[in-house]
């Protein structure tokens, strides 16, 4: 009897580890393809019947595709890539309502200001004044490697105030990460945003 409910355990331990897996995978994926459309998360609810997945952007419409062409692709590219039989996956787009306050968003539009050869300092500048314009606690920005001279540093740019430790951490500030391919090598982008409401 010992046995079976260890062996239930382990199973179930295996199953939670491998539904993060797949989640950390999916997310890579759909930011590779979505990064230009505002994608900002997914969320995914498995019913007996079929596996939902719910994506967050900013341009929902993009992410649709005409008469809906681009979001099937992208459901027969998801079954492919993780064995699902056919028809068992439903892929749904979510508009994000402040892009403002979504950080993966943030994150996105200063690589693009970066790749677009804007100085780091205003680009990082325009993105704290935007997000704290539209009504949030606090916002940091971190740009990291060779900015401008050959040796790497780190520059953070910050407004407001922001959580850093514990459980309210989790609850309300938002974090990205992204990473930028310069001439001069690769700068990496964190953003983080302190939300000013309750997620609850």
């Amino acid at each position: 009897m010992a046995t079976a409910a260890s062996q239930k355990q382990v199973s179930k331990k295996r199953k939670f580890v491998a539904d993060g897996v797949f989640y950390a995978e999916l997310n890579e994926l759909l930011t590779t393809i979505l990064a230009e459309d505002g994608y900002s998360g997914v969320e995914v609810r498995v019913t007996p019947i079929k596996t939902e997945i719910i994506i967050r952007a900013t341009r929902t419409r993009e992410v649709l595709g005409e008469k809906g062409r681009r979001i099937r692709e992208l459901t027969a590219l998801v079954e492919r890539r993780f064995d699902f039989p056919e028809n068992s996956v439903e892929l749904f787009a979510e508009r994000v309502d402040n892009r403002a306050l979504c950080a993966q968003a943030q994150a996105e539009s200063l690589r693009y200001k970066l790749l677009g050869g804007l100085p780091v300092r205003r680009a990082a500048y325009g993105v704290l004044r935007f997000v704290m314009e539209n009504g949030a606690k606090g916002v940091e920005v971190t740009v990291s490697g060779k900015l401008r001279a050959q040796r790497a540093k780190v520059m953070k740019f910050a407004d407001g105030y922001l959580l850093s430790t514990g459980t309210p951490k989790e609850m309300y500030v938002d974090q990205a990460i992204r990473n930028v391919d310069m001439r001069q090598g690769i700068l990496g982008i964190r953003v983080k945003i302190m939300m000013a409401y309750d997620p609850e």
